[in-house]
């Protein structure tokens, strides 16, 4: 899997020899890695804008993961963070997933499952930066659509045929298909699929 050179895997443990060792394992397979000793310490240098993932141990001393990720989420970050669990800790993990953690994984853990669930978090913020990149972009395309073309646009996020549009707008068939394939160019979006991809998921906010 290629990585975004920004991408950074944040590990924070107060384990210094666990903390080391994910960091040495991360680091061999190519990916950058920063390691805290503390959830504060964290805290303290963590910016939202940066792209990766938070490897996070439940179990710290001061503040622990768990009041970690609930401070992430207060503060509008969401960064993927994937917990990491002792076996009598299973009941914290659960809850940190609930709170949208995106995996836990046991100690001691595998090598190459830890990668895994590193890889999917990656991916999964990368997905997101760029979901978030396009929003804008295509919220201002919107506005340029004529009236027509957004009557159609909404019908057919409904999932309605063209036929059905067409019925529902008082128009033909074919002019419907104009109105769609003329939408798509604006907002340069090459299929239907794609645009209720798009756009469903944002709740459609215009």
């Amino acid at each position: 899997m290629k990585n975004a050179p920004e991408q950074t895997v944040f590990v924070v443990d107060d384990d210094a020899a666990v903390r080391d060792s994910i960091q040495e394992l991360v680091e061999s397979v190519g990916l950058q890695s920063e390691g805290y000793a503390s959830a504060f310490a964290f805290l303290d240098i963590f910016q939202p804008q940066r792209s990766g993932c938070l490897v996070l141990d439940v179990r710290m001393a001061a503040m622990s993961g768990l009041v970690l990720q609930e401070k992430l989420n207060e503060l509008g970050f969401k960064i993927p963070v994937i917990v990491l669990t002792g076996h009598g800790d299973v009941p914290m993990a659960v809850q940190a997933m609930r709170a949208g953690a995106v995996d836990f994984v046991q100690k001691p853990y595998r090598d190459q499952a830890l990668l895994d669930s590193i890889n999917a978090a990656l991916a999964l913020d990368a997905a997101a930066k760029c979901s978030s990149s396009i929003a804008k972009p295509l919220e201002q395309r919107l506005a340029i659509l004529t009236e027509r073309e957004r009557e159609v646009l909404d019908q057919t996020l409904t999932g309605l045929t063209s036929k059905e549009i067409a019925r529902a707008l008082g128009v033909s068939p074919r002019t419907v298909e104009a109105h769609r394939q003329n939408l798509l160019r604006k907002l340069g979006i090459g299929t239907v699929k794609e645009l209720m991809l798009y756009l469903v998921p944002q709740g459609r906010n215009r």
